[in-house]
């Protein structure tokens, strides 16, 4: 025997044990596939601007939405001894006026007042109106920093900003 022979060829895979290979393959890309897209409607939300979702209600209509506007002042209310809120939200400039409805039942943040900027996700009955989920307010704190008005006390010999 040479040191030199050579191995011998592998033979080709046959036809049968192609198509097996093929079928598990396209098998479990449709599994993956169909497992991903279940997976994600359940959870899927739309975020909207209040007068992108008023110009067309009926395509958001029992959809969850997230929902970002201002709330209109003075439009909070409570009912006596619950935990159950009505409030309107707006939105403002740049974008066009609209306003929608919103009830909510829960504890509100500490930051959720007239005029503030919240984000309530929920979703938009027959009625119109948004029914806000459990926990599903989400208000802006107002900005207690501006860089052109300096709060707080000021080191001597710092400098100041002069105002015109």
């Amino acid at each position: 025997m040479s040191a030199s022979a050579a191995p011998a060829p592998t033979p080709p895979v046959s036809r049968g044990s192609a198509w097996k290979i093929v079928a598990t393959v396209v098998v479990i890309c449709g599994a993956v596939g169909y497992m991903l897209k279940s997976s994600m409607q359940e959870g899927a939300q739309y975020y909207r601007h209040v007068d992108e979702v008023m110009a067309d209600l009926n395509h958001w209509r029992g959809k969850r939405l997230q929902v970002h506007g201002h709330v209109v002042d003075g439009s909070i209310e409570q009912a006596r001894g619950t935990l159950q809120y009505r409030f309107k939200i707006e939105s403002r400039e740049p974008r066009g006026h609209a306003v929608i409805s919103a009830g909510y039942t829960g504890l509100v943040p500490d930051t959720f007042k007239s005029g503030a900027e919240v984000v309530a996700t929920g979703t938009l009955t027959p009625d119109d109106k948004l029914d806000v989920a459990p926990d599903g307010i989400m208000a802006k704190c107002p900005s207690k920093y501006n860089a052109d008005s300096p709060k707080g006390p000021v080191l001597p010999g710092a400098p100041t900003a002069q105002r015109p």
